[in-house]
This record gives structure tokens, C-alpha cells and sequence, in this order.
């Protein structure tokens, strides 16, 4: 299937059909690299395209909460930092954001919240702010 074809599957559930055009508008705004490749078929977008792709094709269904696993998981900085700034206007724009990553730094720089896990356990929990300047966290994962 093409970009524009997943795109458009996103948008599936009933209540957001009626708002295809206008989803589709804000997702092709939002990665712009997905409006120049639409009649690309997926399948040969680089990682990064393709993680955009998967966002904006939940982002067609109209979530009020986006679950995100690892989005920068073997991405080059390039594409983390356009990713990035994808979500971070996702978060902007009042939609709830899960969102599990092993990038510290992009990671504290969204969340209102934050949970840090070890072997399973919580170990930290806190702000964003708060987790940001506790010695342990900036030891173990901020490497300062």
C-alpha cells in the first residue's frame, strides 16, 4: 500500500471518517517528508518515514490517547529530532500521549510525567522537572 493509502486506513472508525480530509490535512502538515512521498508504497520509506507513517496513520483515527513504544528506537538524530517535534506538537495540541522510550533527554523534554523502570520495577517517579535534576537519574541516564 502506499503512504496516502495508510493514511487513509487510519482513518477507519466511524467518527473519524467524517473528518478524513481535514486529518489528513493536519498529518501531511505536520510530516511534511510523508506529502512528498504519498504514492510511495510504504514499504520503502527509511525507518524514520516509516515511524511518522505509523503516527500519522493513528493520528487519522482521531485518539484522544496516542500510545508510543520506542518511536526513536535505530533512528538516525536527523530523523529523532524531526520525529520529535512531530509528537511534541501532538502533546501541544491536548491529545494524551503514552509514550515508553529509552531517550532520556527527548523523552523528559515532553513528558508532564515520567516513570522511570528498572528490571521491571519503578525505581523514580516524578515531573519531568523533578526528574530532570535528581542526581540519580542524571547519573544513571543523563550521563552528567
Amino acid at each position: 500500500m502506499t503512504v496516502l493509502e495508510n493514511l487513509e486506513l487510519g482513518a477507519f472508525p466511524k467518527r473519524a471518517r467524517q473528518l478524513r480530509r481535514q486529518s489528513l490535512a493536519y498529518v501531511l502538515d505536520m510530516f511534511p517528508r510523508l506529502r512528498e512521498r504519498q504514492q510511495q508504497v510504504a514499504g520503502t520509506l527509511s525507518g524514520g518515514e516509516q515511524q511518522m507513517l505509523a503516527i500519522g496513520r493513528g493520528l487519522m483515527a482521531r485518539p484522544r490517547l496516542l500510545m508510543l513504544d520506542e518511536p526513536s528506537l535505530g533512528l538516525a538524530p536527523l530523523m529523532v529530532a524531526e520525529l520529535f517535534a512531530g509528537i511534541r506538537r501532538i502533546h501541544a495540541e491536548q491529545v494524551t500521549i503514552l509514550l515508553v522510550e529509552q531517550n532520556v533527554h527527548q523523552a523528559l523534554d515532553i513528558a508532564d510525567r515520567a516513570y522511570v523502570l528498572e528490571n521491571g520495577r519503578t525505581v523514580r517517579t516524578g515531573t519531568a522537572a523533578e526528574l530532570l535534576v535528581d542526581d540519580a537519574i542524571q547519573a544513571a541516564y543523563l550521563g552528567l
